[in-house]
C-alpha cells in the first residue's frame, strides 16, 4: 500500500475560498487543489483523489460545497470518499459557517473567530460567537459527524467575516485555523511527494 497523503478537508469550495486557500497552501509549502473548487462541488470523490495523488506536497488542502442543498448534496458525497479512503489520512476539517436556512450543523471541538481568539462556542457566518458550545450551522456539514476525524475547526465565511479575513491582508483567521489544524496533527510543516502510480 502506498504513503497515505496528509489532507485537510474544507467545507467551502467559492472563489472567494479558492483564492485564500491556494495563498495558505503556498505559505505554508503545502497545495490546495484548485480544482476542487465550485460552488456546488462538481468534482466526485475518485475523480478528488486522483487529483490529491498527483499533488507534488503534503498537507493537501481540498474544497467540498453543497451550495446550500438540503440533505447530503455532491460536496458531502464527494467529502465523504475522500475522507474514507484508504490512501487518504485526514488531518482535520476546516468547517465553515453559513446562514442555512435548513439549520444542518456539525459538532465541532473548536472554533476561531473573527478577531483570532479561540473559542468553544460556534460561530457563525462573519466569524461572530454564535449561542451554542461545540456546533455551527452549515451548508456542507451535515455528514462530519460520521467521520472518524482527529479535529474538527469551525470557521466562518473564508475569506470574508467582515473583511477581517480578507485575501488582501492575508486571510489571517483561515490561516490560524488551517496552523491549529497541523499543530495539533503534529505536522511539522510540508512533506515532499513523489508520485508512483495515481491509478
Amino acid at each position: 500500500m502506498e504513503k497515505q497523503r496528509q489532507v485537510i478537508l474544507i467545507t467551502d469550495g467559492d472563489d472567494y475560498a479558492r483564492r485564500t486557500l491556494e495563498m495558505i497552501a503556498r505559505e505554508i509549502g503545502g497545495r490546495c487543489i484548485s480544482m476542487s473548487h465550485g460552488n456546488p462541488t462538481v468534482r466526485s470523490g475518485p475523480e478528488i483523489v486522483r487529483l490529491i495523488k498527483k499533488a507534488a506536497n503534503d498537507p493537501v488542502l481540498v474544497m467540498f460545497d453543497d451550495s446550500g442543498l438540503t440533505g447530503e448534496g455532491a460536496g458531502e458525497k464527494a467529502l465523504k470518499y475522500v475522507a474514507n479512503h484508504r490512501d487518504i489520512h485526514v488531518l482535520g476539517v476546516l468547517a465553515v459557517a453559513s446562514n442555512t436556512h435548513h439549520k444542518e450543523w456539525t459538532r465541532v471541538d473548536i472554533c476561531v473567530d473573527r478577531d483570532g481568539n479561540l473559542t468553544p462556542y460556534g460561530v457563525d457566518k462573519y466569524g461572530l460567537p454564535d449561542l451554542e458550545i461545540g456546533r455551527i450551522s452549515g451548508d456542507t456539514v451535515y455528514c462530519l459527524d460520521e467521520l472518524d476525524v482527529p479535529i474538527i475547526v469551525g470557521i466562518g465565511d473564508i475569506g470574508k467575516m467582515s473583511k477581517q479575513d480578507h485575501f488582501d491582508i492575508g486571510s489571517p483567521i483561515t490561516k490560524m485555523a488551517i496552523e491549529l489544524i497541523l499543530e495539533r496533527s503534529g505536522t511539522n510543516g510540508a512533506t515532499e511527494h513523489i508520485e508512483k502510480d495515481v491509478t
